[in-house]
């Protein structure tokens, strides 16, 4: 048996490998991940801090922590900065590996085989660091590696560095919190250099918290919300390298706008955290976390590198309905647009830093008059950034016009049936980098400052897929090719020249039926021809049932060509390989000798 699954991996390999070079795949919108991704950005050279990716999770109270995450990667290690807020700051003066996690500390998990295995294997990864003041970190830090059964403890290179920002720890004080920052060298995790740009691993974060020098228990916050240390299937996903959308082959036919108001939109916005005010009047530990800034009419997004001010930090939330967007349409593009006027700092503050603010697609639904910082959904998906640059003055109203390309996230919630819902945060490191812009309830007379969606959506262009079952016949047995269109509202003719390989189809079969009639076979040029005008969006199956001519080994191709109405051209290849069990590696004919 197991000869057999290895012969039958072999033809898989094989097909894939000589596929991959002939298909050109139908471009559909991009799916959400399954679970919470971060998309790290990659750097030429070393990592720029205030242009990482971020997401966060935990809550600001007495006695629970909320944390930033930072992550980019170069080509020689993975980056991941950890920024905490935490009332108490607690550590080991004198630690072990068994128990670094029994104080202030943070765990990252990672799987170099993604999130879908139930249990640790071998590419299962974690790696602990706890807070210190001025010890030698190596003490303050431990890996692992899975086994298949749990963790076992590895001795590889990486680096962590800490910080604090408080009082001091270990004392009875309140403190602003503490950050941590992992370096693992990609050599490390048994790897040359970075992955290749799209892939993807399993994440997660554990934040571990210490408030007293009793050892009183306090809940891990973890990332995402579903982690099982144990079980990679319930981590978070780490992708390489930013999205690019891809608009599939589409004629742009219109373009709707979303705002506040028009057309009797409702477009609920708030913002989160400190606002612009630092959170002015509110007890940081006991109701920053918990304030709610609805009917604001404008909203701040800001972020540093020093943790002591997190009670600066501020996030945006919008909601943006997509049922005025007709149905059957491509996504070609789409742009948010915000109007700044004003932001933080500059005159005897100091000079006033450009922020790379980031936009998220956000899986949960919210409440206007019930959001907070603590409650706030966590960001499912980082889809794009843009550089907003501080304003020298107040420029007047509207604002200026700042925009961001969210056309991946759109093309998302729209193939999903789903409103529209972002949030917009950043990785600042510089102080005073709030930037201020105009808010949905800022009122009707600067309606044409408020938060704004533009999308323009065209008719999907008739596209084509092909493809032969089953994949490694043998002569004489029979394989159907199916092509599958969709039609564009036009007529569309469908060339597909079969192989010398195989014989006339017979019988071919065409769904819808009164399709039918448009399609006949050839037998001079042993070639099937079609010819129909599907309506858009129309769904068109064609099957070929062909009988295996020849013996093999031998790949046997096939492109079939639709030409629409304007002549563009989209092909599609099957491939399928003749006595595919003769393709053996050495390993593969002696397990299928041993099995017999």
């Amino acid at each position: 048996m197991k000869g057999r699954m290895v012969q039958n991996w072999v033809v898989r390999a094989v097909v894939l490998a000589l596929a991959l070079g002939n298909v050109v795949p139908v471009r559909a919108d991009p799916p959400p991940p399954p679970l919470p991704r971060v998309r790290a950005p990659y750097f030429p050279d070393d990592v720029r801090f205030s242009e990482t990716a971020i997401f966060w999770f935990g809550r600001v109270t007495p006695m629970e922590n909320y944390a930033d995450v930072r992550v980019g990667y170069n080509d020689d290690h993975l980056y991941l900065h950890l920024a905490a807020f935490d009332r108490r700051l607690w550590y080991d003066p004198h630690p072990s590996a068994d128990d670094l996690t029994a104080w202030d500390a943070a765990t990252i998990y990672l799987d170099l085989e993604g999130n879908e295995d139930d249990v640790l294997g071998e590419e299962s990864r974690r790696f602990v660091g706890q807070l210190s003041w001025w010890e030698p970190r190596d003490n303050y830090q431990a890996a692992y590696r899975g086994d298949g059964s749990g963790w076992v403890g590895v001795t590889v290179p990486f680096t962590t560095t800490r910080g604090w920002r408080g009082n001091a720890p270990n004392d009875d004080t309140d403190d602003r919190g503490w950050a941590l920052t992992f370096d693992i060298p990609f050599t490390s995790l048994g790897l040359s250099g970075p992955p290749p740009h799209g892939t993807i691993w399993g994440l997660a974060v554990a934040l571990h918290d210490r408030d007293n020098g009793a050892d009183t228990s306090i809940p891990d916050m973890g990332w995402p919300r579903t982690l099982d240390p144990d079980r990679p299937v319930t981590w978070g996903q780490l992708a390489f390298g930013l999205p690019v959308y891809t608009p599939p082959s589409a004629i742009r036919t219109g373009a709707t706008t979303i705002r506040q108001g028009l057309d009797e939109a409702i477009v609920p916005d708030a913002d989160v955290g400190g606002g612009t005010v630092c959170g002015d009047g509110l007890d940081f530990w006991t109701d920053w976390g918990e304030a709610n800034h609805a009917g604001c009419g404008h909203f701040n997004v800001q972020n540093q590198a020093d943790v002591a001010d997190w009670p600066c930090f501020s996030k945006y939330y919008v909601t943006f309905p997509l049922d005025s967007l007709p149905s059957g349409k491509a996504i070609i593009s789409a742009t948010l647009t915000l109007h700044q006027f004003g932001n933080s700092g500059g005159g005897a503050w100091g000079e006033v830093a450009p922020s790379l603010i980031q936009v998220f697609t956000i899986a949960e639904d919210w409440s206007e008059e019930l959001l907070t910082w603590n409650n706030a959904p966590l960001a499912w998906e980082n889809v794009g950034a843009a550089w907003v640059d501080p304003l020298p003055g107040f420029p007047g109203w509207p604002g200026v016009l700042r925009t961001w390309d969210v056309s991946w996230a759109v093309a998302q919630a729209y193939a999903a049936g789903t409103p529209l819902r972002l949030a917009l945060y950043s990785a600042d490191g510089a102080y005073h980098s709030g930037k201020y812009f105009v808010s949905s309830d800022t009122g009707g007379w600067n309606a044409e400052g408020y938060p704004t969606l533009r999308v323009a959506w065209g008719d999907p262009v008739a596209v084509v897929h092909k493809e032969a079952r089953p994949v490694a016949p043998v002569r004489s047995q029979v394989v159907t090719y199916t092509l599958s269109l969709i039609g564009d509202g036009r007529a569309i003719t469908l060339t597909d020249s079969l192989p010398a390989q195989v014989s006339a189809p017979g019988p071919i079969r065409v769904w819808p039926d009164e399709l039918a009639a448009g399609c006949h076979y050839d037998p001079g040029a042993h070639r099937v021809m079609w010819q129909g005008s599907p309506t858009l969006g129309q769904p068109v199956t064609i099957s070929l049932p062909v009988t295996v001519q020849v013996g093999g080994p031998l790949a046997v191709f096939n492109t079939a060509v639709l030409t629409d109405f304007e002549g563009r051209i989209v092909t599609d290849t099957a491939v399928f390989i003749v006595d595919a069990s003769r393709i053996w590696l050495p390993l593969t004919f002696r397990d299928l000798r041993g099995d017999q």
